[in-house]
């Protein structure tokens, strides 16, 4: 054999040199991680890139036209909200959450509606593939969302529903949902890194294309992340994540990334035995308003995107026959809950070491900003003390491991929102923008705020 003959091919360790006939992960030699490369095989010379034409001349950029490229009402107006106007032509929208939270129900309510505005000139097309066409014919009989211009496919493959859009030319096409579409274009199952990824960029294209909406549904894991590879998130326009809890109604639409409006939007949807409607003014959901205040309570204002939204802390402290007093959350963060106790028994001197406490919100709420660290100091200190808040005052403020109160934003955007409710008194940290017809108690730190409980507990 000729000396200058290709190698055979093979892998071999950088770190210490061992050589393999297969690939590993880790050097079965040394024991090093992500350390074999293969050998023996010759690198193809990269081909220069030339210029070629472009397929639109550049334009200064106030010349280009720009009313293409308007958002689209869906008529829903809590999710055109959270997409900021509606629906780019040619953007691409995923949209996920757990099982049974109410994908599904919503996308037909959106393809309704556009069906019902813009009627055989813009019709809306449903391909689903994890039911049947007559499954989802039923759902949408029982939700009221039964449309001529509503056009229905039940395909799992990429090339097929290309095909059912060559032939109903949608307005809107909805895909329910990209882990169950395949393509033979590439390798592996339906569901799998390659496929779709695959499915996803063939959607991308056929969107930007033809100017076309395109809203895809996805499946999360079991920790509440998006399921898939990453790439899927890159390559769409916008990601929203459908959450709420199963025995609860309500229901919220986050967003979490969007290429043409905010990304820190919220809306509000409850779920009804005949489908699911938007909630424009959801704060009544997590109130549960009282003429007298009751111990243990304290109500305040969190801020979801631009939306202030007034809600109900809840705590109950009680005597522990245990060696290790339990310590329950429900809607908070349990580390900031954690945090808080502790910051009352050695700021507050309030003995919670050998007591059970409890703490909630009110109507499925969940409240993770430390603007409601105030409030849940508050109810506890309230509970234990036996002294209860008037129900007329919100409380605001972020507590510090010093036991000082922080400044929090929108402070007067969340005052306005609780004034519009009929909270007239509010307790709250220095330096803040009160809004008329709030009568504001100021906070600075947990000493202060404990004796203005005293001073107004009823």
């Amino acid at each position: 054999m000729a000396k200058n003959a290709r190698t055979k091919a093979g892998y071999r360790c950088a770190e210490c040199g061992n050589e393999s006939a297969k690939w590993y992960g880790r050097c079965p030699e040394c024991q090093a991680w992500g350390t074999v490369e293969e050998v023996g095989v010759p690198k193809a010379a990269l081909a220069k890139i030339v210029a070629g034409a472009p397929s639109s001349p550049a334009r200064p950029i106030g010349e280009v036209d720009v009313e293409a490229a308007r958002a689209r009402r869906t008529g829903v107006p809590e999710l055109d909200r959270v997409l900021g106007g509606g629906l780019v032509p040619g953007a691409v929208v995923l949209l996920a959450g757990e099982p049974g939270v109410g994908k599904s129900t919503l996308l037909l309510e959106v393809a309704f509606r556009w069906a019902a505005r813009d009627g055989a000139s813009s019709p809306a097309l449903y391909v689903t593939g994890e039911e049947s066409a007559g499954q989802v014919r039923l759902r949408a009989e029982r939700t009221g969302n039964v449309h001529e211009a509503m056009f229905l496919a039940a395909e799992s493959d990429i090339s097929a529903i290309l095909g059912h859009v060559d032939a109903v030319d949608p307005g809107l096409l909805v895909v329910d949902s990209v882990q169950t579409l395949s393509t033979t274009v590439v390798e592996g199952t339906a569901g799998g890194v390659t496929q779709v990824r695959a499915v996803t960029a063939a959607l991308v294209a056929l969107a930007k294309e033809r100017g076309l909406p395109v809203v895809l549904v996805g499946h999360v894991t079991k920790d509440g992340a998006i399921a898939g590879p990453r790439v899927l998130e890159h390559l769409v326009d916008v990601v929203l994540h459908f959450e709420g809890d199963r025995h609860s109604t309500l229901r919220m639409v986050r967003g979490v990334k969007n290429r043409f409006g905010p990304a820190d939007e919220v809306g509000c949807f409850e779920l009804v035995d005949d489908g699911i409607r938007g909630v424009a003014d959801p704060s009544g959901l997590f109130l549960n308003r009282r003429e007298q205040g009751v111990p243990g309570t304290a109500v305040t204002v969190m801020v979801e995107g631009k939306r202030p939204l007034v809600g109900e802390v809840q705590a109950l402290v009680s005597r522990s026959a245990l060696a290790t007093p339990r310590r329950a959350v429900s809607g908070l963060d349990s580390a900031r809950v954690a945090m808080a106790l502790a910051v009352l028994e050695r700021r507050g001197g309030i003995r919670l070491s050998d007591q059970d406490v409890f703490a909630a919100t009110v109507g499925g709420m969940r409240i993770h900003e430390p603007a409601a660290d105030l409030a849940l100091i508050f109810a506890v200190a309230s509970a234990a003390r036996g002294q209860a808040l008037p129900a007329d005052i919100v409380v605001l403020g972020e507590v510090g491991l010093a036991g000082e109160v922080r400044r929090v934003h929108g402070v007067k955007n969340r005052l306005a929102e609780a004034a519009r409710l009929g909270f007239t008194r509010a307790l709250i940290p220095p330096d803040c923008e009160i809004p008329e017809g709030v009568r504001a108690r100021i906070c600075p730190d947990l000493g202060t705020a404990l004796d203005v409980l005293a001073a107004v507990a009823s």
